[in-house]
């Protein structure tokens, strides 16, 4: 069977049709004053238009019969290229430099242990970009442990222990794509509240299906055991709506991916002290 590239077959077609047109008016205009052999090429050539589009369009048929939609977005292949090269820009320039300004910070002068502290955090969040500038159809798992190789290191150095609690049952789908990716951009803005607000020395990471009648949902959730909220929750759905206390530390942008991806976010006080942020996706 012929295979074509669009374009090609686009034009190919165009210009059967544009023969069998003309065969068309030739034959509705002049037939009653052309030859009987001349009426007869005419009709030929509109019969092997009309058998060459058959042919190109039943071509076609088998890649129809297999087209199925994508779960997400994929990026071109160019735009991978791009994205790849303004990755490793960021991580050989701009990683280097926080590098050698972290490297000229003395480290054992509590005065500047904030500063070190800040720099630490703009290094942790520059190999996260890094890291969500590739795999787009990467499923959740996966995008939590590269989460977790990058901010154990952080989490050491500040003395804050890390329960990891991912349960993945048999034969249930887990988020790929645009869900796994706003569910990590959430975990990753969560932890980065805990390492910069929250006191804690205690931080856990869980995810887990839990299921419902009429269909299940995936349920993440990172809690710590630090200072806590000041009162009562907060409680966004896939709508938007808001209720309860709680703003700032980059709630409205959590709550705006939550809804992006038909989830809700729970903001609540943790068992035992702290903070629990729960973010829950249909299965």
């Amino acid at each position: 069977m012929l295979h074509l590239h669009p374009p090609a077959f686009i034009l190919v077609c165009v210009a059967l049709w544009l023969l069998q047109l003309m065969a068309c008016l030739v034959l509705l205009l002049h037939a009653g004053s052309l030859e009987r052999d001349v009426v007869q090429q005419w009709q030929g050539l509109d019969l092997g238009c009309t058998i060459g589009l058959g042919i190109l369009l039943l071509g076609q048929l088998p890649r129809v019969l297999r087209w199925r939609p994508r779960r997400s977005v994929r990026a071109s292949n160019e735009l991978r290229a791009e994205r790849q090269r303004i990755a490793r820009g960021l991580h050989d320039q701009v990683g280097s430099q926080l590098v050698c300004a972290m490297a000229l910070v003395d480290a054992q002068d509590p005065a500047a242990r904030p500063l070190v502290q800040a720099l630490e955090h703009c290094m942790l969040d520059l190999r996260l970009l890094v890291d969500s500038m590739d795999g787009d159809d990467d499923a959740l798992p996966d995008r939590l442990a590269r989460l977790r190789h990058r901010i154990q290191p952080a989490l050491d150095r500040r003395g804050i222990a890390l329960a990891w609690e991912v349960e993945l049952p048999d034969g249930v789908p887990v988020p790929a794509g645009a869900p796994a990716r706003e569910l990590t951009a959430i975990a990753q803005e969560a932890v980065s509240n805990v390492l910069q607000h929250a006191g804690a020395s205690r931080l856990r990471i869980g995810l887990r299906y839990v299921a419902m009648p009429g269909g299940g949902a995936w349920r993440l959730e990172v809690a710590d055991n630090g200072q806590g909220l000041p009162a009562g929750e907060v409680l966004v759905d896939s709508s938007g709506r808001r209720g309860g206390a709680g703003s700032g530390h980059g709630l409205a942008g959590m709550c705006r991916r939550a809804g992006g991806v038909g989830g809700t976010l729970r903001l609540v006080p943790a068992e035992g002290g702290g903070t629990s942020v729960q973010v829950s996706v249909p299965a």
